[in-house]
């Protein structure tokens, strides 16, 4: 008999231990993402041209997810190139799990401004007194606002 009852406390503790869990394939988060015009997250810069915004569907790997509230993550965009993403509804968490999933994602990609005749500048009046330097990364030139997320 205390066999008996020692086996059901351990079947009872089992799902208390085992907190991990796989994200089913097809787990929405936000809105549903339409998968009709999708594109691969790699050649998201290169669809976009001269243009420094557009709405669209990407599809690629979650590098990681760096703040899970608000929906904070990071997309592979291919040759060492990573797209900067985030929820345009700051209330959506993501699980930390995401990490290492395909996903499809709906939303508004932009690429970052960068000024090179530093225009950002035109109103400074200490004029060769200072000098600007615009750092950016060129790695990280993507953000992506993202609408809703799909486990693919």
């Amino acid at each position: 008999m205390k066999y008996l009852l020692l086996l059901f406390f351990i079947y009872a503790a089992g799902p208390a231990f085992a907190q991990h869990t796989p994200l089913p394939h097809g787990m929405v988060f936000g809105i549903k993402p339409g998968t009709a015009e999708m594109i691969p997250a790699w050649r998201v810069e290169a669809f976009m041209d001269k243009k420094t915004r557009i709405s669209t569907t990407i599809r690629g790997r979650i590098i990681k997810v760096t703040k899970p509230k608000g929906g904070w993550f990071e997309i592979d965009a291919g040759k060492g190139k990573i797209i900067a993403a985030h929820f345009k509804n700051y209330g959506i968490n993501i699980p930390t799990g995401l990490k290492g999933k395909i996903v499809i994602a709906e939303g508004v990609a932009e690429k970052q401004f960068i000024a090179d005749d530093l225009q950002h500048f035109a109103g400074d009046t200490a004029r060769g007194k200072k000098q600007h330097s615009v750092k950016t990364n060129p790695l990280r030139r993507l953000t992506f606002e993202v609408k809703g997320l799909m486990v693919d």
